[in-house]
């Protein structure tokens, strides 16, 4: 396998050859079909499931795991550099099905080595769920790729240009070795948005001429000074969706999915993106996300999408997104993920008068469903890789905060192809590392200048 260390980094990559590559992955695993290490067919044949991340996220993914009803899956193996998160979500496991759970305390592992000693449990074909902060995602999907393991990965799956195109090469190394990757952008395997893509391209609110998202609620992602007894490293790990270097902040995980539903709905991705952001009600926060952005992307055709979003509370509180076409509209979320309630109008009012259709509720959970169909892609080696496509989300998702951060017009290939990584070394953590962010004299981070700093989204400290 190529170093993975070096995937990516030389020479630049157009937003056209980048999206013809990932075009090649549903052939390449066509072609690699029945090479797989290992093949569940039979009832009687357990999936071993190794969790690594043990957040709140973490411990879902791997609940649904062991609920999907087209073979017996088991928990075997976690890991986390938190003890005391690894302690809790094994207690919050074992409180149902305990008989799909075998994970006695030489199998609980903690520090940045724990993911090696995690996956090592598996075997081929077996599966790892990454629910780590994102910046991780390339160093274990390398090693899964290594041991021929199939992965669920929460999203975002990257933060930066240099990790999107890492982790499209590692996309094209798992295809080689037939390898199943999940991530988890779950709207896209509900069955009520489905169907209202397939009633958009049917023609029944006619082309789309614009599309709008909101994610506004209350304070979110902040974080306030580094305690005492705690490194570094830990803390800035710890409160992940305040740092960009970790998770790309509270932008690409809070509105990666809906940035990334509405782009499937319009067929496309977005080839740039201008956008506002601010800080305002800080007190001793010292995080670095703005409180409120707002963004228009541009689809190649020139629709645009236009998304708000703002952690403020006490402000007017959405979490919806909506469509608009020539001859009505549609609703692809409601109140928030899941349930959907998804439903297409005549015209832009939408009212009851209006209604043409609506899914019916209740309706299955996305989260579920994820993983009933990449269980099923396993147990039947049908092609199956999502690795690719979340790398473009996250990409689209880091080109508007770019926008945001900088002041400037960002395009698909200025994200792609800007070289700040936010942390080169994550592969090399140790619990005596120092972190990828250091703090001034008073304790406060580096947070974006838009206007000042127009080709990176923050300057580190000396």
């Amino acid at each position: 396998m190529t170093d993975s260390n070096e995937l990516g980094r030389e020479g630049n990559t157009s937003r056209r050859e980048f999206l013809k590559n990932t075009g090649r992955i549903a052939a390449a695993s066509a072609v690699m079909a029945g090479i797989s290490p290992r093949i569940y067919a039979g009832s009687n044949n357990t999936i071993k499931i190794a969790l690594i991340g043990c957040g709140g996220r973490g411990t879902g993914a791997a609940s649904q795991a062991l609920s999907v009803k087209n073979g017996p899956t088991k928990l075997v193996a976690m890991a986390d550099v938190f003890e005391d998160r690894l302690s809790n979500s094994f207690k919050n496991l074992m409180k149902g099905q305990a008989e799909k759970k075998d994970v006695p305390e030489d199998r609980k592992f903690l520090g940045f080595d724990g993911y090696k000693k995690a996956m090592d449990c598996l075997d081929p074909g077996d599966v790892a769920i990454f629910a780590t902060p994102p910046a991780f995602r390339w160093v274990h999907f390398t090693y899964a790729i290594q041991k021929g393991l199939n992965v669920f990965m929460e999203k975002p799956v990257t933060v930066d240009g240099p990790t999107t195109r890492r982790m499209l090469e590692l996309s094209k190394e798992a295809d080689k070795k037939n390898l199943k990757v999940g991530v988890g952008l779950m709207v896209r395997h509900c069955k009520g948005r489905q169907q209202l893509l397939e009633r958009i391209k049917s023609g029944e609110i006619g082309d789309i001429i614009a599309m709008r998202g909101y994610r506004m609620g209350g304070g979110a992602c902040t974080t306030g000074p580094k305690p005492s007894g705690m490194s570094e490293l830990l803390y800035q790990i710890r409160r992940f969706h305040s740092f960009l270097w970790a998770s790309g902040g509270m932008y690409s995980d809070f509105y990666i999915h809906q940035i990334d539903e509405l782009s499937w709905m319009k067929g496309a991705w977005p080839v740039e993106a201008q956008a506002l952001g601010g800080r305002h009600y800080r007190g001793n926060n010292v995080d670095q996300n703005f409180d409120t952005y707002a963004i228009e992307y541009t689809y190649p055709d020139g629709i645009k999408l236009f998304y708000d979003g703002r952690a403020m509370s006490g402000c007017k509180e959405a979490f919806c997104s909506f469509v608009h076409g020539t001859k009505g509209s549609g609703v692809v979320s409601t109140s928030s993920h899941y349930p959907g309630k998804v439903r297409t109008y005549k015209g832009h009012n939408m009212t009851n008068d209006n209604l043409i259709w609506r899914f019916p509720q209740p309706e299955p959970s996305p989260y579920q469903l994820e993983w009933d169909d990449l269980i099923d892609a396993i147990r039947n080696n049908t092609p199956y890789n999502e690795a690719a496509r979340g790398a473009e989300a996250s990409l689209v998702s880091t080109m508007g905060r770019m926008a945001a951060h900088t002041g400037q017009v960002i395009t698909f290939e200025e994200a792609l192809n800007c070289e700040h990584e936010f942390a080169p070394d994550v592969d090399k953590f140790t619990m005596d590392s120092l972190a990828p962010l250091r703090s001034d004299s008073e304790g406060k981070y580096p947070v974006p200048q838009p206007g000042i700093l127009k080709n990176r989204e923050y300057k580190e400290f000396a």
